[in-house]
């Protein structure tokens, strides 16, 4: 009986400690130093309205915005299916949708200088990355400045005011995050038409 009762009482704060006291320590905590992650980063309009996160990718379809990277997550892009397609190289699946997704931006980009980015026909592993790399956003803005009827050097500083370097300066790569860059696009230049 007696092991039993110190059982218990190692269970009962052990359970305390890592179950109530640690997540209240750690939410707090990211609410003191880091609100908006915390919070989700939501992104907002001018007017305070919601258009999504800065942490999760989204799809932008009309040719006035930046394209991200395809997405295998659920139907694309839905953050509670989060996660790659699985499909290896010597898959028929992927390279019929990675030949699809390239003619498709061919098509769609016609003065764009030199080859597809890679990440433009490649999914991220969790299928809501919603950044590119500045050459990928480079790549495109040739269609996006001709869509918005302005000059291609005026969507390119955007994107260059945008670019992100490195985390710590030596994590990860350079990145743009798409979802800002479209909206930093519309705030200087208006919408040319609905939000997609």
């Amino acid at each position: 009986m007696k092991t039993f009762l110190v059982a218990l009482r190692a269970t009962a704060v052990t359970l305390v400690l890592t179950g109530l006291c640690y997540p209240l320590l750690m939410t707090g905590l990211g609410q003191l130093l880091f609100p908006s992650a915390a919070k989700g980063s939501v992104v907002h309009t001018a007017s305070g309205s919601p258009v999504g996160s800065a942490l999760i990718g989204q799809s932008f379809s009309k040719p006035w915005y930046f394209q991200g990277r395809p997405s295998a997550a659920g139907n694309g892009y839905d953050p509670l299916a989060s996660g790659g397609s699985n499909l290896g190289p010597s898959s028929a699946k992927l390279r019929e949708r990675v030949v699809a997704d390239a003619t498709r931006l061919a098509r769609e980009n016609p003065q764009a200088p030199g080859p597809i980015p890679v990440e433009l026909v490649t999914a991220s592993a969790s299928g809501l990355d919603p950044h590119i790399s500045p050459r990928a956003a480079t790549w495109q803005v040739p269609r996006v400045a001709a869509a918005r009827g302005i000059a291609p050097e005026r969507v390119k500083q955007v994107v260059d005011d945008h670019s992100e370097g490195r985390d710590l300066g030596f994590l990860g790569e350079p990145h743009v995050n798409v979802l800002l860059v479209n909206m930093a696009l519309d705030r200087q230049f208006g919408v040319p038409g609905p939000t997609p």
